[in-house]
Parts: C-alpha cells; sequence; structure tokens
C-alpha cells in the first residue's frame, strides 16, 4: 500500500522509494505524517467511518456484522485497547456495547480528532512499541489498520499487546493484505498487474528532496505475519480476508470494487494470548 502525500504548492512532490527504515526511523515518520494529515484524512473518510462505528477496512466490513471481537453482548464490561485509533471511532463503538475502550494514537493530531467529535473514551498518545500500561490490564486489544503495517518490528509490537493482556485476551488486528504489495497501488485496470515480486520485504519510504524520511511502510508476506503472530506470544485463530461487498462503490487509495472482486486488499488476523 502507497500513500499520496498531499502539499502546499509551493512543496516539492515526496520522492517515493524502497530502502531500509528502522524502528525509530519509521515511528518518526508515522508521528509527523499524521499529524500533518490527520485533517485531510477525517475529512475524506470520517463519513465512511462514522462517528462511533467499527469498520475493519475499506471493504467496509462492519464489526457488528463480522464478531470479530465475539458477540456485541460479551463485550459489556471488558476493558479494551484500541491501538491506532485515529479518531477514535470505533472505540466509540465498543463503548456504546458496555465496554471500557482505551483509544492509543501515536499522532497527537488524530487525537485533537477525537475530542472534536467527542465522547467519554480515554485517549492515550503513545507509540504501540511501548504501550504505557501495566501487565495485564485489558480482555481485549484491537487494531485496524492502526499501527502494525508501519512498525520495522512487529514481533515487538506483538509482546507489548501480549504483556497488556490478561491470559486468554483476544488481540484482533487489520492490515492492507500482503498480496497487494506485488501490484501498482492503482484502483483501475493498471491495479492488476504484478509489478514486483511479492517476496521483497523492502520498505515503502516517501522522502523530502534532503532525503528526510516522510513516510514508512513495511511490507511482510502472509507467512512472515502468521511467523511474528506466533513469535509474539499468541495464537492464531483465524485469518480474514474480506470479500468486495455490492453496496461499496467507493475507491480509498488503491482499494476499488474493480479489484476488491478480483484479489483481497485486506487481512484480519485474530489471535489469542497463550
Amino acid at each position: 500500500m502507497t500513500t499520496v502525500m498531499m502539499f502546499q504548492d509551493f512543496e516539492p512532490e515526496p520522492q517515493a522509494t524502497r530502502r531500509n527504515a528502522d524502528d525509530s526511523e519509521s515511528s518518526r515518520a508515522s508521528r509527523g505524517w499524521w499529524n500533518r494529515n490527520a485533517d485531510e484524512y477525517q475529512t475524506e473518510h470520517g463519513a465512511f467511518l462514522g462517528d462511533d462505528r467499527f469498520v475493519w477496512g475499506p471493504e467496509g466490513l462492519d464489526e457488528t456484522e463480522a464478531g470479530l471481537l465475539g458477540p456485541a453482548g460479551s463485550l459489556k464490561g471488558l476493558d479494551v485497547l484500541e491501538i491506532g485509533a485515529g479518531a477514535a471511532q470505533c472505540s466509540r463503538w465498543l463503548a456504546a456495547q458496555g465496554a471500557r475502550p482505551v483509544a492509543l494514537d501515536l499522532s497527537h493530531r488524530q487525537l485533537q480528532h477525537a475530542l472534536r467529535i467527542g465522547g467519554e473514551v480515554p485517549l492515550v498518545e503513545a507509540d504501540a512499541g511501548a504501550l504505557p500500561f501495566r501487565d495485564g490490564s485489558f480482555d481485549l486489544a484491537c487494531s485496524a489498520y492502526g499501527a502494525v503495517p508501519f512498525v520495522a518490528d512487529p514481533v515487538k509490537v506483538f509482546r507489548e499487546v501480549r504483556r497488556v493482556l490478561r491470559p486468554g485476551g483476544r488481540w484482533i488486528f487489520s492490515v492492507t493484505h500482503p498480496i497487494r504489495w506485488a501490484f501498482p497501488d492503482e484502483p483501475g485496470p493498471e491495479g492488476l498487474s504484478v509489478a514486483a515480486s511479492y517476496f521483497d520485504r523492502t520498505p515503502y519510504v516517501e522522502q523530502d528532496d534532503e532525503g528526510g524520511t516522510l513516510y514508512v511502510e513495511h511490507h511482510r508476506t502472509l507467512g512472515d505475519r502468521v511467523r511474528d503472530v506466533v513469535a509474539g506470544g499468541f495464537r492464531l485463530v483465524d485469518l480474514v480476508e474480506p470479500e468486495w461487498p455490492a453496496w461499496n462503490s467507493q475507491e480509498w487509495g488503491g482499494w476499488s470494487p474493480l479489484r476488491g472482486h478480483l484479489i483481497p486488499g485486506t487481512a484480519i488476523f485474530v489471535c489469542e494470548r497463550d
């Protein structure tokens, strides 16, 4: 997955490349990118995401129908950590089910949008690789396209999630489907032909003219993701690949009805703490 950044007219377009980027560089880039682009993101996608809806990805799979966290009635009274919460839309849905969510995000500006929308959900600004919570603080943890695609060391994040979960706790996260990295990030027919090696794990990086890092996204194969889950101390319960629904006519970056009916765009990993 790639993301095109929007700059003011006098600023040059970012340079896209593939090169290594470590954990600290990736974290700094993500914080800066989301702080700069949160306003545009919420303006463009806020209506689709809703204020208190739990959507797993651009296909529009809704937790109300999917039940990946468990039956809605079973969420009442549970402590839930949402990682990469953005404007905390998913956390508000969880609160409406009677859960006690905490919404965590790296971006201060994203959390300001959470404050703008309102609600009683606690907001925490922190890095997913260093969660500021005591061991065994939560019953569930979830992330809809948050944090995981943007970190160089996902096992570090998973181990942190495992640490703050209680025994038997569930960890569910969605990411760009790994197969999509072999295709151009285009919603039309040009996005249906393989253009790169699926096995090339080199990160996608956007940088400025001086080589400063603006955006980083990391590729892991499907097998890598499974091994990372196990190395993080979890058992993989399910792997969900949402099909594109007939009602969804939107394009979201490289996601589109054309591509969505032919190749998967999202992978959702349902994991349990051993």
